[in-house]
């Protein structure tokens, strides 16, 4: 991502150091801290590990995310080993030397799959990736792919510290085709990183712990017997007529869609007929009481 920063008058200036003046200058309320050093090597390892464990807005906390935008396989590898032996959560991007191609990973160590559980070729054979590239050239390098991956990366940045939306595990981009290829990888159980391996015993522990979904059984409403031999049916004591009366005018609904209660119709045979169901109802219950 680094073609997006750097401009001609900063010649000379370390990629950290001239990184940090142009952000600063789009916006200067942002809290820069700049490193210029090798996470690979055992001192500055310790360093990095420390800032992700206590570089946090609140002192002393722990980061909310860690972004991974660097060049080589053996940088990335040590940003993974980082995150599996802190837990902590990352993003991974990165465009191929090809320049017409990239991708993103969001990592969640134990629940997905992190760099070491699925690695490149060049890293699962144990092979210098020094070897792979000829000497003095530079790999092909296109600041639109570049930036489309930059864009990936920080949308779905957004999405997990805002919480919004769904963040994706695994998103690619082919230029040549404009393919993006989607997937979410599960941890190895075997992987070589033993802090990978413990971070899933402890995804399942947290997982078992959690309240398990109630499951509501669905009553079966279908009849018991099909047969019916006694001929037995069960009649409406509602006339047809009165039907008629108490459905009302339906509105005129588009095709597929239906009314669930009409309101009756008001008219003089309606309230007749409710004025003479109250009497009887009256006389009925008058009858009972007067029964020994």
């Amino acid at each position: 991502m680094n073609r997006l920063f750097y401009q001609p008058n900063q010649a000379g200036m370390s990629k950290v150091e001239a990184a940090e003046r142009t952000l600063r200058e789009i916006n200067p309320d942002v809290i820069f801290e700049i490193y210029n050093y090798n996470i690979t090597t055992m001192d500055n390892f310790q360093h990095f590990m420390d800032r992700i464990s206590h570089g946090g807005i609140t002192d002393g906390k722990p980061v909310d995310l860690v972004l991974s935008c660097v060049d080589n396989f053996e940088a990335r590898m040590t940003i993974n080993t980082a995150c599996n032996e802190l837990g902590q959560s990352w993003i991974e991007s990165g465009v191929s030397e090809n320049a017409v191609s990239g991708h993103i990973q969001f990592i969640v160590p134990g629940d997905t799959s992190c760099f070491a559980c699925a690695p490149p070729l060049v890293v699962a054979t144990h092979t210098d990736e020094k070897t792979l590239k000829r000497e003095g050239v530079c790999a092909a390098s296109l600041p639109t792919t570049m930036a489309i991956v930059a864009g990936f990366l920080i949308q779905n940045t957004l999405k997990y510290l805002l919480k919004f939306g769904n963040v994706t595990y695994y998103l690619g981009y082919n230029a040549l085709k404009d393919f993006f290829p989607m997937m979410a990888m599960k941890p190895n159980p075997e992987c070589d990183d033993c802090n990978c391996r413990k971070q899933q015993e402890e995804f399942k522990k947290r997982e078992a712990l959690k309240p398990k979904p109630v499951v509501v059984e669905e009553v079966d409403t279908a009849p018991l017997h099909d047969e019916n031999p006694f001929e037995i049916e069960i009649v409406s004591e509602t006339t047809e007529e009165e039907l008629k009366q108490a459905e009302g005018e339906k509105p005129q609904l588009t095709e597929g869609v239906t009314v669930a209660y009409t309101k009756p119709a008001k008219s003089a045979t309606n309230v007749g007929l409710g004025k003479q169901r109250v009497i009887y109802d009256q006389v009925v219950t008058a009858v009972s009481k007067a029964i020994p």
